[in-house]
């Protein structure tokens, strides 16, 4: 408890917290774009087109009430014989002052059944719109994890580019001294400076690229372009158990938003059609009139009103054109779950391609060129291979490296299209 503490306690206390805010506010305040949880996080809440989805799909929501509601009651006020014709009164429009009024309150009740399937085609729409909206989202999670994979190629890019700066530096130098004990040609070390030039104007794209990736980042984050991202640490890991294709066909049936929402508009339609049959009965009015003569309510009448639907091609035109849309749903329907199966088996047949290659660069490919790589300086600094041969091995182990990169960042892209398919995370 406070009162135990000393008072040397806790002034060391204090001063130990005020030593550690600085610091907690560094980690608090560190720009975005370390990993894609992050990123996905803050988009949530601040990517413009999502945030846009979900409003559309709130009104939706509030749609639904109204239209199973009944619409509001009318008041007919009548006054008659405003001239006050037959009495010694003059014109007036008082209530009583005049020979009678009449009040009429009206309802109007729609036939059975006709509420009900209003609030069910406004639900269906609703569901419809949430649909719509994770759709939105499921793009937004691609866009992003696309995005952070072309950002962190961009940067281990801009990496080994640098490293393979400096190693075509120290070759420059082994040339050099060979080139002043005699042992090699002057256009050694030329060459050397010629493929630095060569590099350098290539980190010069390759930053272009970086800073391009973040725009588009910060676009998808809803900040400005030119907003602060962190480097790109690792490109996230998806377990193999989580790719197994039945597995994923079923997920893609019951979670594609594009499917779930052709199967909103189904519904939509079909309640649609059913409220067109619906219409071949009337609907009512009711209503309770009370008299005014002078000051006092003399006489009460009730009444019932309906509506006649005699025009019955009219109706059946209405009711032919719900059924058809009921068809073109149906259509869409099923044309949605083909596509998304398709499209799921077009990007699981990628990503096991894109690791294949990776295996057979990363445990043949780099190794090998690495080995000649090394061998080569070797040889060079022997006298047993000439320059060309060194740079053509540096450019090699180079290229592998590249290639183990891309074909790093090609998985992340097509895990990011197997996800917007899904419409969930694996």
């Amino acid at each position: 408890m406070l009162s135990s503490c000393s008072p040397s306690r806790l002034r060391a206390g204090t001063l130990a917290l005020l030593l550690a805010m600085p610091l907690w506010a560094t980690a608090q305040t560190a720009p975005l774009g370390a990993d894609l949880a992050s990123l996905l996080d803050y988009a949530r809440q601040h990517n413009p087109e999502f945030a846009a989805m979900q409003h559309e799909a709130v009104a939706a929501q509030q749609r639904v009430q109204p239209a199973g509601a009944l619409p509001d009651p009318v008041l007919r006020v009548e006054l008659m014989n405003i001239n006050n014709f037959g009495n010694d009164a003059g014109f007036s429009l008082l209530p009583s002052k005049v020979g009678e009024t009449k009040y009429t309150l009206m309802q109007q009740l729609p036939y059975w059944g006709k509420r009900g399937l209003r609030r069910e085609a406004a639900a269906a729409e609703a569901r419809q719109a949430e649909a719509r909206a994770a759709g939105t989202w499921a793009e937004q999670v691609m866009k992003l994890r696309t995005g952070f994979a072309q950002y962190y190629l961009a940067a281990q890019n801009e990496r080994i580019t640098g490293e393979v700066l400096d190693l075509v530096s120290r070759l420059e130098q082994v040339a050099q001294a060979r080139y002043a004990g005699g042992l090699a040609p002057q256009q050694d070390a030329i060459r050397a400076q010629l493929e630095q030039t060569a590099i350098r104007g290539e980190l010069i794209g390759v930053a272009n690229e970086k800073r391009q990736s973040q725009a588009r980042l910060n676009a998808l984050l809803g900040r400005a372009p030119a907003t602060a991202l962190a480097e790109p640490q690792a490109l996230p890991v998806v377990a193999a158990a989580a790719l197994q294709p039945q597995t994923l066909a079923a997920r893609a049936q019951e979670s594609n938003a594009s499917l779930r929402a052709e199967a909103a508009r189904l519904q939509a339609a079909q309640a649609s059609r059913d409220l067109a049959q619906r219409n071949r009965y009337p609907d009512f009015n009711v209503g309770v009139f009370p008299s005014q003569v002078g000051s006092r309510i003399t006489t009460w009448g009730v009444m019932v009103e309906l509506n006649l639907p005699l025009q019955q091609d009219t109706r059946r035109s209405q009711e032919s054109e719900a059924a058809a849309m009921v068809e073109a749903a149906r259509a869409r329907t099923e044309a949605a779950a083909t596509q998304a199966a398709s499209e799921l088996e077009e990007q699981l047949s990628g990503l096991e391609a894109a690791r294949r290659n990776e295996v057979l660069i990363a445990t043949r490919q780099l190794p090998q060129s690495e080995l000649v790589l090394q061998s080569a300086i070797a040889a060079y600094e022997n006298g047993k291979v000439d320059f060309a041969t060194l740079l053509e091995a540096q450019r090699q182990t180079r290229k592998a490296r590249l290639d183990l990169l891309k074909v790093q960042v090609e998985q992340q892209m097509r895990i990011a299209e197997i996800e917007r398919t899904l419409g969930e995370p694996l």
